[in-house]
């Protein structure tokens, strides 16, 4: 007999934390020849003196402290101003610990990859996997290949191991794909001008930290609620200037016009408001980019964002399939389902997703629900190459699966909508919502999919009832002497513990409880009880006349 499956502990739903900032974008529109030199100059500049704080950075690694990086501020005032060396320093040790964390997401992927492969070589040839863990190679040349790969990836591991121990990072200012494009201009379609053109506008700094409290909530890079433009120059550059203090205006403005409203509040009460200026190469537009942090807000609690049910979305790799459900774990009206394309350019899949997520939200609004419950999801182990080995179609899915961007805008576009976000544990969702909701739910009217039964499950788990429709029938007869034959109810629910309601109207004797019947009496289609020489059957119908 097959020892029975175990599984794992579920881990208990919460609601996702609200966005922390903000942050818009509006296009310089009519900028003259001199703004534009203007706006080149002191990027090209300021990005020179980022490029050299970054260096400097990286050459300190663990030693980095207060005392190092007050004298790279200083060195940076005494070229520039101390708001401008302020930003930038700001920048490099965020750029730092990005590429600090990516390191270690490479360092755990490798350990990944290693795991599974000794894993593999240790089972003999042709061995048979499981759901839980892989199989043997097929054969003696793809086990002697894997073990040449199993020594590349221990190499590479100890390499991004010393890098970690000793602080090592390695960052392009301007970006690493960038720079391979340099050596290939014909397969990408550039001109080396056009390359040039990227590169500089990439390692371009135009950013400013916003300061509470200031005259606009920013001195370096100020946007008044006019829309007029000014920019503190650096000392080397202030006989640009055509105002007082240094300061350079830009001749267009600039309107804001998402979020207007709560910038302009920002603004108005001096609240710090960090603007970036950028330049888009392929278009030849100028862009200014404005953010500032929201004030944290109590996250609702998870019975409150529940009380009128929810919407259990099942993410795939085309659409959200998605199904109201009642505070008792009931699906309401019919699935939805929101498609979307990830193939084509990043801009695309970006629009895609945030079209997909729109309509969800505007149908959730629609049917009245607080809460939308969606599975907490993380592929981060599950991309390596080594975990499922030949089958490049499923990697190439779960690789371009977009969990992270997906559930990062749902929760700051359900904000908006005053929409609370639920964050499910994913074992065993599309498994038990397909076998426990799929059959049940689908007609001849209705095609009902597993996506739909696990969107179900999301959204049952949410509501924290089982996933499974109805309890074991008790053994005393198949009544209800040893338990609930139903778990649709909630302990506190009024009459849970009572009798099931009969399938009709009519009570066990016949009869309705005031006496009266239901429907009036028909004529007799049966044979009258006569002799056998004169029966007839009696019509249904009088006839009158």
């Amino acid at each position: 007999m097959a020892e029975p499956e175990k599984l794992r502990t579920i881990a208990a739903s919460f609601v996702a934390l609200g966005p922390s900032g903000v942050a818009v974008r509006d296009r310089l529109r009519r900028l003259t020849v001199e703004d534009e030199k203007v706006l080149r100059l002191v990027g090209r500049y300021m990005g020179t003196l980022a490029s050299r704080d970054l260096k400097a950075r990286c050459a300190d690694g663990l030693e980095h402290g207060s005392e190092t990086w007050a004298a790279r501020k200083r060195d940076l005032t005494a070229v520039s101003s101390s708001r401008w060396a302020g930003s930038v320093t700001k920048s490099t040790h965020d750029q730092w610990a990005l590429a600090r964390r990516c390191l270690a997401a490479y360092i755990h992927s490798l350990e990944a990859g290693i795991k599974t492969l000794r894993h593999r070589l240790s089972l003999p040839v042709g061995e048979h996997g499981s759901k839980r863990a892989p199989g043997g190679y097929r054969s003696k040349g793809e086990w002697f290949r894997k073990s040449r790969r199993l020594a590349a990836l221990q190499v590479r591991h100890a390499a991004a191991l010393a890098d970690w121990q000793a602080g090592r990072v390695r960052v392009v200012r301007g970006g690493k794909r960038l720079v391979n494009t340099r050596h290939n201009l014909e397969k990408a379609h550039l001109t080396t001008r056009e390359w040039r053109d990227r590169w500089e506008a990439e390692r371009m700094f135009l950013s400013a930290d916003g300061e509470s409290g200031k005259r606009f909530g920013n001195e370096t890079i100020r946007i008044t609620p006019d829309g007029e433009i000014g920019i503190k120059l650096p000392a080397p550059l202030a006989h640009l200037a055509n105002a007082k203090h240094g300061r350079y205006i830009l001749a267009c403005t600039v309107t804001f016009q998402h979020r207007g409203p709560e910038w302009a509040d920002c603004i108005g009460a001096n609240r710090a408001v960090a603007y970036r200026i950028h330049h888009d190469a392929d278009r030849d537009r100028w862009y200014v980019t404005a953010s500032w942090q929201r004030p944290p807000v109590q996250t609702i609690a998870l019975d409150a964002a529940l009380s009128s049910g929810c919407i259990g979305v099942d993410t795939n790799n085309d659409h959200l399939a998605a199904w109201q459900l009642d505070t008792h774990g009931n699906p309401v009206g019919e699935p939805h389902r929101f498609f979307y394309d990830l193939s084509g350019t990043a801009d695309h899949r970006d629009a895609q997703i945030r079209h997909a997520l729109t309509r969800l939200l505007h149908w959730a609004r629609r049917v009245g629900v607080q809460a939308i419950a969606i599975e907490d999801l993380d592929f981060t182990q599950d991309k390596t190459r080594e975990k499922h080995g030949r089958n490049k179609r499923f990697r190439r899915l779960i690789s371009r699966f977009p969990t992270a961007k997906l559930k990062a805008r749902l929760i700051s576009m359900a904000a908006e909508h005053g929409l609370a976000i639920v964050a499910v544990d994913p074992a065993y969702t599309s498994r038990w919502g397909g076998q426990h909701w799929h059959q049940p739910l689908t007609t001849p009217q209705r095609k009902t999919t597993r996506h739909d039964a696990a969107g179900i499950a999301i959204g049952r788990r949410a509501l924290g009832h089982p996933i499974r429709r109805r309890t074991t029938p008790p053994p005393q007869h198949q009544s209800d002497a040893a338990g609930h034959r139903t778990v649709q109810a909630r302990p506190q629910t009024r009459g849970r513990d009572g009798n099931r309601p009969p399938a009709t109207d009519r009570t066990p004797g016949g009869a309705l409880p005031d006496g009266t019947r239901k429907r009036r009496p028909s004529a007799s289609k049966t044979v009258l009880d006569a002799p056998s020489s004169q029966q007839r059957v009696q019509d249904s119908l009088m006839r009158t006349g």
